[in-house]
Order: C-alpha cells, then sequence, then structure tokens
C-alpha cells in the first residue's frame, strides 16, 4: 500500500444450500407503459418456499428461500430464478421515462480524461490514465517528470466485455519491474504478475490465490512479499469463509511453488497477515489483525538479504498501528493507544517500547492518515468530514499548513525520505479529481493534470446543515443542489445517501452518476451517520454492535429533517446504500416505509444471522457482532432486513441491485430479500431486483455496467420519487 493516505485496507471489507426448489414459467409481461403502473401489474417469478425453521436461542427463525445460497454457477433453479427476475426487471427499467436520457448524459460525464495519483520510482513516474470512457484504466510510464507518456499497460484488452480490472500494482524501488495484480469479474481474489518496465514485457512469474493482500518490494527489487490463502480444493464452495492467510516472499525468477512462508499463525487460522516495507528498504513490518476493527499486532524483520528472520514488535490486538515511514531505526506510527483521535508516535525497531514516543499529541480533529516525505511528516486530518493536511517536523513542530486548493478531500501524499517531492488529488462534490505536484521544501504545490468539465460548478451549492436524531444526538448532512432551486426554495425529489459503519468517513468526492441526477433538478444529500470515521472511536462505537439502531434512527431523522425543512416533497425521498449501506436502506424501509418513495440498497449484507459463514463475512463480527453469540443474536434478529419485512404495510419502490460474482457480500443476501419481498402483501409499488453478470462488490466494475446500473437506479428513483428527466435540462 506504501506510506500514502490510502487507509485501513480491512475497512474496504465494507462489508447458502438446502432443499429441491419448483419454478413457474414467467408471465408475459405488460406494454411498457403499463409496466410502470405499480406492483399490481407485476408477476413475479414464483419461488418455492421450503420449509425450514431453526431455533436460535428459544426463537423460531424461518429461512424459506435458503435455497437461494446456492452458488448460481453449479445449481441450474437458481440460475433460472436469476435469469427470470432479471428479464422481469429489464422489461420493467426499459418502460420507464427518461432512463435513455441519464445513460446518454452520464457517459458525457465520464467522457473526460481521468488521472491517478503517481508513484515515483528510480526517476520514473507511474500512474493511470483513463480517456473518458475506456471501461478500465490504463497504466502509463513517464522517464522524469516531464517525458513523453509510455503505455505500460492496457487491461481493456484482457477480457471482451471489459470484466477484468489492473487492481493494485507497485513498481520495485529502482522503477525496473512493475508487480501488478489481475482482477477478474469483480472478485477479490488477485493473480500477480511482473512487468519489466523498459521493454514492457511480462516476466515469466505467477503468483495466485492472493486476497486481501498489501504488494511489498524487499530494498533490492529481486522480490516482494505478499499474503494469500491455500488454493481452494476440487470441489470446494468458492463462497466459502476465508481462513489461515499467510505471508510468502517471492523471489523475482522463481515458481511460486519455491516461495517461503514468512509468517503465519496456524494456531489462530482467524487471523490475517499483511506487509509493508519501509521506503529505505531495510524494514519489514508485519500487521496481524482478526476483524474490521483497527486492532493490529506487529512483527518486525530487519531485512539484510539473508532469511528473513521476525520478532514481536507490538503485542495484543487493542490498538491501531499504522506505519507512516521511517529514518533508520526510528519507525513512525498513527495510533490510537491513548488516543482515540489518533496521534504519531515513534519506534525504535532496536529496541521498541510497548507504546513508542510521542511525537504528534492526539488533537479535535481526527487524525485520517500520514508520511513522511523528504525530512517532514505530512498529517491529514478529517475536520467536519474535509481534509485539512500539515507539515510537521520529525520533531513533532508544525512547520506549516499543506496548502490546499480549497475545501474538499485530499489523498495521496505518498513519497520517501530524503526526496521533497510527493503528489496529491484533490476533489470535492461537484469536481472530479485533480492532481498536483507539491515540494515539502518549498512548500510550493502545481497542477499536474486537471479534467475537462462538461458542466459548471459554480452552478452548484453545497450545504452543510446538522439535524437531531432520535436521541438529541446532532448529526451532520450535506446537501448538493443547483443554486437556482436552493434560491426558489422549491422542494425538490431527493436522494439521501448514507453508509453507517466499520469506521469509514464519507468525505466530499466527485461522481459523474450522482452529477447526472443533479443537473436533472434533483437534490443529493448524504448523512455522516455514526459508526462512520467522522470524528474519530467515540463516533464509530456509538454506531455499531448494541448500538447500531442508532445508525438507522440517524438515517430517518435525516429523511425526516430535509421533508420537515422543505428540501424534498412529502412523496419525494428515496434512499440509497451499499453494502453496509444497502443493509441500512433495508432495515430503515422495514422500520420506516412510509418516509420514502423509492429506496435503492445495492450490494447489501440483508440476512444478519448467517453472513459470517461466507468468504470475509466473518471480519464484521467487529461491527456488528456475532449471531452465535444470544446477546448479539437478539440485536441483528430484531433489525435483518430478510427477517423483519412487514406484511400489510405500503412499502417504498424497492430496486435492489447486485453481482453475480459478488465474493465480498455475496449475491444471497440479495437474492433472499428480494424473494420475500416479492412474496409478501407490501402495496402496489414494484420490488425488484437487477442481478450485474460477471461483476463483482464494485471495485474493478468496467465503466459501461457502472453506466448501465445508475442509469437503471436513477430512472427508478426518478419516477417514483416524481424527478422529470428532461433531455436538456435547465
Amino acid at each position: 500500500m506504501g506510506m500514502g493516505f490510502r487507509g485501513d485496507r480491512m475497512r474496504a471489507f465494507g462489508c447458502f444450500a438446502l432443499a429441491a426448489l419448483l419454478f413457474a414459467a414467467l408471465p408475459a409481461q405488460a406494454e411498457p407503459d403499463a409496466a410502470v403502473a405499480g406492483a399490481s401489474e407485476l408477476r413475479y417469478p414464483a419461488a418455492r418456499r421450503i420449509d425450514l425453521v431453526e431455533d436460535h436461542f428459544g426463537v423460531k427463525v424461518t429461512d424459506p428461500y435458503r435455497w437461494l445460497e446456492n452458488d448460481l454457477r453449479g445449481d441450474p433453479a437458481v440460475r433460472d430464478w436469476v435469469a427470470q427476475e432479471n428479464a422481469l426487471t429489464r422489461r420493467f427499467i426499459d418502460g420507464l421515462p427518461g432512463r435513455d436520457i441519464l445513460k446518454r448524459r452520464m457517459q458525457a460525464l465520464f467522457a473526460h480524461g481521468r488521472y491517478t495519483i503517481p508513484r515515483k520510482a528510480g526517476g520514473r513516474y507511474f500512474y493511470g490514465y483513463n480517456k473518458g470512457l475506456q471501461n478500465q484504466t490504463p497504466l502509463y510510464v513517464r522517464e522524469g517528470l516531464t517525458g513523453r507518456q509510455r503505455l505500460l499497460i492496457d487491461p481493456n484488452d484482457w477480457a471482451e466485455d471489459g470484466s477484468d480490472a489492473l487492481a493494485e500494482w507497485a513498481p520495485s524501488p529502482d522503477g525496473r519491474f512493475l508487480l501488478y495484480a489481475v482482477q477478474e469479474a469483480g472478485s477479490d481474489w488477485r493473480t500477480l504478475k511482473i512487468l519489466d518496465v523498459a521493454t514492457a514485457r511480462p516476466l515469466e512469474d505467477v503468483v495466485q490465490w492472493v486476497k486481501f493482500s498489501q504488494l511489498a518490494w524487499d530494498g533490492r527489487g529481486q522480490g516482494f512479499f505478499y499474503s494469500r490463502f491455500a488454493a481452494p480444493q476440487d470441489g470446494a464452495d468458492p463462497r466459502s469463509s476465508t481462513v489461515g492467510q499467510q505471508l510468502f516472499y517471492h523471489r523475482l525468477g522463481t515458481a511460486q511453488a519455491q516461495d517461503q512462508l514468512i509468517y503465519a499463525t496456524p494456531d489462530q487460522p482467524r487471523l490475517g497477515h499483511t506487509a509493508q516495507v519501509t521506503q529505505d528498504g531495510r524494514w519489514l513490518v508485519i500487521s496481524s489483525f482478526q476483524g474490521t476493527d483497527p486492532r493490529r499486532e506487529l512483527h518486525l524483520a530487519e531485512l539484510t538479504g539473508g532469511k528473513v528472520k521476525v520478532r514481536s514488535l507490538v503485542r495484543g490486538m487493542t490498538n491501531d498501528w499504522r506505519l507512516i515511514g521511517s529514518r533508520g531505526p526510528t519507525l513512525y506510527f498513527i495510533t490510537d493507544q491513548y488516543a482515540p483521535r489518533l496521534r504519531v508516535v515513534s519506534i525504535d525497531a532496536r529496541h521498541p517500547r510497548r507504546s513508542g514516543t510521542q511525537v504528534v499529541a492526539e488533537r479535535r480533529d481526527t487524525l485520517a492518515g500520514g508520511s513522511l516525505v523528504g525530512d517532514r511528516l505530512i498529517l491529514a486530518y478529517l475536520s467536519d468530514a474535509e481534509t485539512v493536511a500539515e507539515l510537521v517536523g520529525l520533531d513533532g513542530r508544525k512547520v506549516s499548513d499543506v496548502p490546499l486548493p480549497g475545501i474538499g478531500t485530499a489523498a495521496g501524499f505518498g513519497g520517501r525520505d530524503g526526496d521533497p517531492e510527493t503528489f496529491f488529488s484533490f476533489s470535492g462534490f461537484t469536481t472530479p479529481s485533480s492532481i498536483y505536484r507539491f515540494d515539502t521544501a518549498t512548500l510550493r504545490y502545481e497542477l499536474f493534470a486537471r479534467p475537462d468539465l462538461p458542466f459548471n460548478p459554480d452552478d452548484y451549492g453545497i450545504e452543510q446543515v446538522s439535524y437531531p436524531s432520535k436521541d438529541g444526538t446532532m448529526i451532520p448532512m450535506t446537501v448538493i443542489r443547483k443554486k437556482a432551486l436552493a434560491l426558489s426554495k422549491t422542494p425538490a425529489p431527493t436522494i439521501l445517501y448514507g453508509y453507517g459503519g466499520f469506521n469509514i468517513a464519507l468525505t466530499p468526492g466527485y461522481s459523474a452518476t450522482r452529477m447526472a441526477w443533479l443537473e436533472q433538478g434533483g437534490v443529493y444529500a448524504i448523512a455522516n451517520l455514526r459508526g462512520g470515521g467522522e470524528f474519530g472511536k467515540a463516533w464509530h462505537d456509538a454506531g455499531r454492535l448494541a448500538n447500531k439502531q442508532n445508525v438507522f434512527d440517524d438515517f430517518i431523522a435525516a429523511g425526516e429533517y430535509l421533508k420537515a425543512n422543505g428540501y424534498t416533497a412529502r412523496d419525494g425521498l428515496a434512499i440509497e446504500g451499499r453494502s453496509n449501506g444497502g443493509l441500512l436502506v433495508g432495515a430503515v424501509v422495514n422500520q420506516r416505509p412510509d418516509l420514502f418513495a423509492a429506496a435503492l440498497p445495492a450490494v447489501g449484507v440483508m440476512d444478519m444471522l448467517r453472513f459470517d459463514r461466507f468468504t470475509a463475512g466473518r471480519y464484521w463480527i467487529d461491527d456488528y457482532g456475532s449471531p452465535d453469540r444470544e446477546e448479539d443474536f437478539r440485536l441483528l434478529h430484531a433489525y435483518s432486513p430478510y427477517h423483519n419485512i412487514m406484511g400489510g404495510k405500503d412499502y417504498p419502490a424497492i430496486l435492489v441491485t447486485t453481482g453475480d460474482t459478488d465474493d465480498r457480500v455475496v449475491p444471497a443476501h440479495s437474492f433472499k430479500y428480494a424473494a420475500a419481498l416479492q412474496a409478501a402483501e407490501l402495496g402496489p409499488k414494484p420490488r425488484l431486483i437487477r442481478i450485474d453478470t460477471k461483476a463483482g462488490h464494485g471495485a474493478g466494475k468496467p465503466v459501461d455496467k457502472l453506466i448501465d446500473e445508475y442509469a437503471d437506479s436513477y430512472a427508478f428513483a426518478a419516477y417514483y420519487a416524481g424527478l422529470k428527466l428532461d433531455a436538456a435540462p435547465k
């Protein structure tokens, strides 16, 4: 991952088989104009209910659609159900007014060049550049900062449908080689390959079964460290929970079977292990963890060129430790030890102390990331969910603020000791990322790349508000809309977005798909719910485990605030959430179906009693609790979207979305939830599911699939929230 502000890798985690079944044939669908009349015109695929009741701590729990947990690649019945559901949803959405208007506009909003943050190695600069509508972003290199751009890797050539992606990548310290990961169909699994940068020719080395790994070159560029799991045995369920992660070293020019095992914990198979190597190549730092909580144990090895000898550095998984740089034997970490909003400490690798030596104390703002560049630390803080950054000497004294282009989110700032050059991206809610070069010695920054915009950001206003949740806690929210709309004080159809979990902060960032909604005169609101990472550990703790209901209360209160204060009409509120946010949407729809006109739960965790049985689900126990503990079970059962659908209530229009190869939140969550929705008496509005093919949880998704998904989703939300779509919006 390097030393930049990339965040905790585990935060990306986000976030079944029994009887025979029988399907009825799908009847002919009504004409498009009639299709949008409502659920009364729809005849859903008949999904047979199975008689399955389990006793959980004295509670009888039914699970009539557990057969939808079967892998659709191996179960024709599940595959048939998916095909019928997709056919029904496709015909329905194709009948919605303005869907093609949104798609064309989203294509136009994507059609500009986009750069990723450059990484420097051996005088070469590596970065991604997408011309606009390329499904995957190619990787380029320059010889020197002003050298000619040269194509290294074009992942668009890997799969005809664009579903294979270039995932993580890292140049060797001297820039001679490029290590890169191939991601197929959105899966979390990776295959590692190496490229000779000078010739752009691949080496014969191939490393497989890599997952949830960082890529860490040794200091000599002769090999790298990576994390992997054992290859699945023949016939094993590919969605099984992953345990037994091991850390290996691969030497270039050798077969994977010869790779050296560096670290493993066979007596604790649920632990994961990732590696970082300091920029000087001297120290290997191994981070071990069990869940999504940032609690780690650290091990260390000095890389001398001989056998790697690992020893303990920080014992006990009680705190967060993030390596941000080194100088000689001094290692610099961000930690929450004695500091819920985090601080910077140094540890002498030769004579480590458990708590280290404080360099920068905790302060009111949450410390989001840091890196050592030149001879100074760059530290980024979240201030009201926006980035502020400052330069600090290695003695902890502030040198200056880092000049940023405005109010928004800065990311990047990777670098190395002795070299003052770094790069960062900066974006806002209505401005795509621009890339800047910054010199920590002169304090000057200059533009490296800026996209051409097909709209004027000044036409849009961004308002920061706070509202009281059910218990009186004030929750921040950002409201984005056209300035003309704000001046007119006219309520408009609104999408409310939330996440609220896993210590993840929702910060300013650009979305081309969201921009298409705003251009049409819609309002978009983003609530910074408890459970996120905006305000440190206490904010996170207030929205997880026994406090998870606070997240739902915060989101419901956001909807009530938007209506009470004239942002949206009485029947004009749609809600959206992905992954843990999909759980959020499913839960609040059950609790307050009257509040929303439409709901868009995407790749959501919908069965809270079985989430830990598949792929990465076991990591989420830190935020959700364990279904196998009675106290946790009762909390989970009380809000699980699949188990709490309230028949006899009028529900909003619901469009569930997932991907058939999602191995982060397996699609069975969405399958079971959609089947239960369709079987219940929930009023006249439709309850549909859209299942993307060869698509995973989100990362690596081709641009054309992304546009199609959001054109479908926002056309659905627009119809039921009352947004009239116009090919030439004013």
